[in-house]
């Protein structure tokens, strides 16, 4: 929680002085609330800002779109994502963790085939959440064109992606493929020494 109530104390404490919050002080604010997991305060915040007609720009986008993720309401979170007029990897990489963290993978491989439609490059937090949800489809097939697009932007060397895919490979049943990729890793840790084992073992 570090310092999270001591800085909405402070956040309530500059209303009352009469200072009108700016973008930087909602973003910091949204952070909080996730800290806390304190969505009702989350809402306010929204609120302050539609109504102080802050600009709704990607930085408050995403920390809106965090905030409700984290917060557990994705609906609140998609409401946003959806009328962003631009939108980055990061945005696309909150709602994207949204589905996939919630069981929805499905909905997380349409949001993330929509954001390569619209020329969006993916980051490495992006592959491996998808994988992820690949891995939690069961969906080989997916899960190896993605493998395509790992290799095509050259993140494959990435221990996190690297990881991510052989846990991919071995939860759907291709242990084959996932000691091609754990071999072609060129630094291993502890996660792909245990997904390896994992993979074995199931």
């Amino acid at each position: 929680r570090g310092c999270s109530e001591e800085a909405i104390e402070f956040f309530f404490q500059m209303q009352l002085e009469g200072i009108k919050p700016d973008k930087i002080t909602f973003v910091s604010i949204l952070n909080a609330c996730i800290s806390l997991e304190m969505l009702t305060l989350g809402k306010q915040a929204h609120a302050y800002i539609i109504d102080g007609g802050v600009e709704m720009d990607e930085d408050v986008g995403h920390a809106l779109v965090n905030m409700y993720r984290r917060c557990e309401s994705i609906e609140d979170a998609r409401q946003i994502f959806d009328k962003m007029p631009e939108r980055n990897a990061f945005l696309w990489t909150a709602i994207i963790t949204a589905y996939a963290q919630h069981g929805q993978g499905k909905e997380a491989l349409q949001l993330f085939q929509q954001m390569q439609e619209e020329g969006v490059n993916p980051d490495k937090v992006t592959f491996v959440t998808i994988l992820d949800a690949c891995a939690g489809l069961s969906s080989r097939g997916q899960g190896k064109l993605c493998h395509a697009y790992i290799v095509e932007s050259g993140m494959d060397c990435d221990v996190d992606v690297g990881n991510a895919l052989v846990n991919m490979y071995s939860k759907c049943g291709s242990i084959q493929d996932a000691c091609w990729v754990f071999n072609q890793m060129p630094v291993w840790d502890v996660v792909s020494w245990n997904s390896m084992i994992a993979g074995y073992a199931q």
